[in-house]
């Protein structure tokens, strides 16, 4: 018997809850899913799942051994890339999260170009609006935008996540900008939805200054804040990742440049340094250097905009009649 095959399926079946989905996944038949499972179960001694008409679930020594064969599965593709295969293609199937901004203006091309190299491996993108349990959710890896990371797990710094105070050239007509941080009190901020109270840490002359602010809407999606301020709905504390084109076109105005959002780090986020798949380990590098660390590639772009609207030829002064 192929153990190592058989706890495969014992894992597919696991996740799917189900023997036909696990064997459509792996291009079994049924049967020889059934046969893997039944080998495995008289190897160990124990029957690992409960099969029902409808549904199959984990017993308690299933429960048990569940986590013990994923280890030993990786522990496989590990010893095999300590004996050569090193310089093979990287197979397999990667689950991984960010948030939905971010998905969309960054992270979705940056893992079609990693398929493009490695196209053997599968990945599956959850876009979510919030914090995802890594282990309940079977989560290889996430990327989150965040200066508290939990200490169970481990964590790689990929780039800066810097932020802008911003808002349409309509609402500017109808309000004065802001120039101090005082002066947002007297606006419509629109903000994330999170807490009962909404707030700006801004940096300016090496000190951070907190100042409340309120405003007529809020939403717990980037997206959404991003929207409302084309709209002209207020003023908006939004990612340059995910407003830069934006801001480049001037349909968006960054207002008081001289006071800096609190910049947060982009890691990502995973269980463990060991038995860790190589494909894996490769979508790592390549989101650190695809991503830039400090000089991420949506700051040179805007950087490179602001140079040239300023080298662009200003219309000349009409002489008074």
């Amino acid at each position: 018997m192929d153990r190592l095959t058989a706890m495969r399926v014992f894992i597919e079946v696991a996740d799917c809850g189900s023997l036909t989905q696990a064997a459509e996944r792996l291009e079994l038949s049924r049967a020889m899913v059934s046969r893997h499972l039944a080998n495995l179960e008289q190897w160990l001694g124990a029957r690992l799942l409960h099969r029902t008409t409808r549904r199959v679930s984990l017993s308690d020594a299933g429960e048990a051994a569940l986590p013990r064969c994923r280890q030993l599965l990786d522990l496989s593709d590990e010893v095999q890339a300590m004996a050569g295969a090193r310089g093979s293609e990287p197979v397999g199937k990667l689950r991984i999260t960010t948030s939905l901004s971010f998905a969309q203006a960054q992270l979705t091309a940056a893992v079609a170009e990693f398929q493009a190299l490695h196209p053997r491996v599968e990945i599956e993108l959850l876009a979510v609006d919030r914090a995802v349990n890594l282990v309940e959710e079977r989560i290889d890896l996430a990327v989150r935008i965040t200066n508290a990371l939990d200490d169970n797990v481990v964590a790689r710094r990929l780039a800066v996540c810097r932020s802008v105070l911003c808002a349409a050239p309509a609402y500017l007509r109808r309000q004065a900008p802001p120039s101090t941080p005082a002066d947002l009190k007297t606006h419509n901020c629109i903000t994330h939805a999170f807490g009962s109270r909404a707030e700006y840490r801004l940096r300016h002359a090496g000190q951070v200054v907190t100042v409340g602010v309120r405003g007529s809407m809020f939403s717990n999606e980037t997206a959404v804040l991003r929207e409302a301020a084309l709209a002209g709905a207020g003023i908006a504390l939004l990612p340059t990742y995910y407003v830069v084109d934006e801001l480049n076109s001037g349909a968006l105005i960054r207002l008081m440049p001289q006071y800096e959002p609190e910049p947060l780090g982009i890691h990502a986020v995973h269980l463990s340094r060991q038995h860790q798949p190589q494909a894996l380990r490769l979508l790592i590098e390549h989101l650190a250097q695809r991503l830039g660390d400090d000089s991420p590639p949506w700051d040179q772009a805007l950087q490179e905009g602001r140079a040239r609207r300023l080298a662009e030829p200003r219309p000349p002064k009409r002489r008074a009649a």
